[in-house]
């Protein structure tokens, strides 16, 4: 399902009542909205507490985002796809590269590994990587014997500092509990064959605690340069659900 689709039919009951604000004059709704604005911390959720942060129903917020947006589209203030194509570049372009800098560093220097398996967010912060999540990263290496893979079961902590945005299969209610109880059939789902000899590790993330998978560097890229060993790295490898390749 595409991401235009996601929230359509969700949103459609949130037009009309948003329509008052765009036209002029102050709703109830936007009174609300302002009055409840989350801070930049609120964005990082916590595992404790409440349940309506984990609710399996978009949140308000995200509602009244997505009604905003169908209005300017019919306005024809924005273009929808310079939207998808901006969301794009967040989602899996400038974000993910971050993350594969990190990993082809590295698979080239084994100080720097050293650093990231034992303090990932101080040697993230040694090549100028802080905020949004940085300081609660956590570095798990792939190897012969054991595969990583992340995912949040309550919510969607994501890597933000090095993965940029989380896609939409992530946050889904199948990925956050599937992949506990069949880890390797998921993996498959993905393209990913593992040994059988190969232990499936599941990290589960929360505020304080992000995954960034180390995955193990291909064979036959002896040779090739850092930046061109980024180039491997994909979005997918780092959570765990995808594999290097030359």
């Amino acid at each position: 399902m595409g991401r235009r689709k996601f929230l359509g039919g969700a949103a459609a009951g949130v037009v009309a009542g948003a329509a008052t604000t765009v036209g002029g004059g102050e709703s109830q709704a936007q009174t609300k909205s302002d009055a409840t604005k989350p801070d930049a911390d609120s964005l990082y959720h916590s595992h404790e507490g409440g349940s309506l942060s984990h609710s399996l129903l978009p949140s308000d917020p995200a509602l009244r985002v997505k009604a905003m947006e169908t209005l300017l589209l019919e306005k024809g203030l924005i273009d929808a796809a310079a939207v998808d194509a901006l969301i794009d570049q967040y989602e899996n372009k400038l974000g993910p590269k971050i993350g594969a800098a990190v990993v082809a560093k590295a698979w080239v220097d084994s100080a720097f590994k050293k650093s990231l398996m034992e303090d990932a967010a101080k040697a993230l912060t040694s090549i100028g990587i802080t905020g949004n999540g940085a300081e609660q990263m956590i570095a798990v290496e792939n190897t012969d014997e054991v595969h990583n893979v992340v995912v949040c079961t309550l919510c969607s902590c994501y890597p933000w500092a090095v993965l940029g945005l989380p896609p939409a299969w992530y946050k889904s209610e199948a990925y956050r509990s599937r992949v506990v109880r069949e880890p390797r059939k998921v993996l498959a789902e993905f393209g990913v064959k593992l040994p059988e000899q190969a232990k499936v590790r599941v990290w589960d993330s929360n505020s304080e605690m992000r995954y960034l998978v180390v995955p193990q560097r291909p064979k036959g890229t002896e040779t090739m340069s850092e930046a061109q060993l980024a180039a491997l790295v994909t979005r997918d490898s780092m959570i765990g659900t995808g594999i290097p390749a030359v």
